[in-house]
This record gives structure tokens, sequence and C-alpha cells, in this order.
């Protein structure tokens, strides 16, 4: 059986993450917090990030951007977008 949660973006029950995506406390709250639609979203997000900003993942700095950002996206406000950002057309 699936595991599900309560999806702290979608407010909603909704089919949740395997295993937690990183072995922390942040990892454990996102794995009983948030669905793999919005998972699969922030992946994308923030891919988007680290190339619109040019972060090197592997520094402090990015990682501690990242997170922010993370949370925002899943817990606060959903994050802003790049002000340079252009949507890519489809």
């Amino acid at each position: 059986m699936a595991h599900m949660v309560f999806c702290a973006k979608y407010k909603q029950e909704m089919e949740g993450l395997d295993e937690p995506p990183f072995d922390s406390e942040l990892g454990q709250k996102v794995y009983k917090t948030v669905s793999k639609k919005a998972w699969n979203e922030w992946l994308e997000r923030q891919k988007m990030l680290l190339n619109e900003y040019r972060l090197q993942p592997w520094t402090p700095q990015a990682q501690e951007f990242l997170v922010e950002q993370m949370n925002d996206f899943f817990y606060g406000s959903g994050g802003e977008l790049p002000k340079e950002y252009v949507a890519p057309e489809h």
C-alpha cells in the first residue's frame, strides 16, 4: 500500500514519497508532509534555481539557499521565481 500524507503544499491527502529524500530531520519532515507530486514539482524548481542562479550544489551557500527555497516552496508562500526567469515555451 502506498505511503499517504496530508500534503503541505496541496492541503489534501495524497501519495507520499517512498522514502525520506535525505537523512536528516528535514528529510523526515518532507517524507511525512510532502506528496510525490509536490516533490517532483520541487525537483523541477530546484533545477531551475540551480541554472538561473548558476549555483554550485556542493557549496554550503547553495545548499543553504536551496533549503530556504524548499521550505518556502512547501511550507511558506510557494517561493518566488528569479526576476530574470522566462518560462520555456512548450
